[in-house]
């Protein structure tokens, strides 16, 4: 049975979600996790799962990656990126290739074996800090009003609430990928990030799943129009230098990531209000999200934790804790930087 009352309430059932849900719920709290989505919930996204977010996987929920949310192949052996001028880089590192709606939903379950609770096709539509507690309102008109001691939004880098909460609208990168049957001269174990500007504004990829070539190039959300023109060029890149060959698309799709900037300026929260992951600004520049989301949901989790009653000691750990983050944040930063100019 549902409960009527609850400590603290989640927004977004995504990596960050559910490990603020879970290390909240095994120090006691009472949790609800909140998703718009109907779960198990589909991101599109690259799925590759790097050392340092398996490693977490193990230190935050004990358990190793199970094979029944991974897609073929199986073992990513790193990273191969293309700077500006077509000189190649590589980094291996062993890792994972997932599925995220199965590895999210697979995170939400030891979520919930932990005693949060979660529910879906629901969103928060407004709050209303009262300074003791926050009101939450809810879409779902039967579950009314809940008041909580705080609110976490894990919502991604679409961030509808915070938006509305602090009247912003952050600058983001709109991203296109497709699926192909077809083949090409490349290992499919690696990923590959090609930084020329003439493919994309971020970077135009390409990785394996299940078979099905994955190709992908990204705008700036005011450049969205340029969306074809780069994904044109770089097919036609590929069929060239790397031997393309498509036989059909399988499906096409978008989404939108947070556009990090050099500053690094991350929205921790406010009051009894809080973000954490790609919503607040954690995001590895190189574009992998789910160890920078993990990591600040697990320290905004232990902060509140430990300061329970006092909203503005759970700020100051929340920021002293991921002060290793933001380092390491910046440390790829740096790296891409070196590769590409812009």
């Amino acid at each position: 049975m549902r409960n009527d009352t609850y400590d603290i309430i989640i927004v977004g059932a995504g990596p960050t979600g559910a490990t603020c849900a879970k290390i909240l719920a095994d120090n006691g709290l009472s949790v609800l996790v909140v998703e718009k989505c109907k779960l198990p919930r589909y991101k599109s996204c690259s799925g590759m799962i790097i050392a340092k977010t398996a490693g977490l996987v193990k230190e935050y929920f004990d358990v190793e990656i199970p094979d029944g949310v991974k897609c073929t192949p199986y073992d990513n052996y790193g990273m191969v990126f293309v700077n500006d001028d077509g000189k190649e880089y590589k980094f291996e590192q062993r890792g994972f290739n997932v599925w995220r709606s199965e590895f999210d939903n697979f995170l939400l379950s030891k979520a919930k074996e932990s005693g949060a609770e979660v529910i879906d096709g629901v969103s928060v539509i407004g709050c209303e800090d009262l300074g003791d507690c926050v009101e939450v309102t809810l879409s779902d008109r039967d579950m009314g009003k809940k008041r909580v001691k705080y609110l976490i939004d894990c919502e991604g880098a679409m961030g509808v609430l915070k938006r509305k909460l602090l009247n912003c609208d952050k600058d983001f990168i709109v991203t296109y990928q497709a699926f192909y049957d077809g083949k090409i001269n490349l290992d499919p174990h690696y990923f590959y990030a090609y930084l020329q500007p003439q493919f994309s504004e971020y970077d135009a990829w390409f990785n394996v799943k299940d078979g099905m070539l994955v190709l992908g190039v990204a705008a700036e959300r005011n450049s969205i129009s340029k969306i074809k023109e780069y994904n044109d060029n770089f097919i036609k890149y590929m069929q060239s230098d790397h031997g393309l060959k498509i036989d059909k698309k399988i499906k096409e799709e978008k989404w939108i990531m947070p556009h990090i900037r050099r500053d690094f300026n991350i929205d921790y929260g406010n009051g009894r209000v809080f973000f954490a992951g790609e919503v607040a600004g954690f995001l590895n520049p190189m574009g992998e999200g789910i160890s920078c989301g993990m990591e600040s949901g697990y320290h905004l989790a232990k902060a509140i934790s430990e300061n329970l009653k006092a909203p503005q000691k759970i700020l100051t750990a929340y920021q002293q804790y991921t002060t290793d983050l933001k380092a390491y944040m910046q440390r790829q930063w740096n790296l891409v930087s070196i590769m590409s100019k812009r």
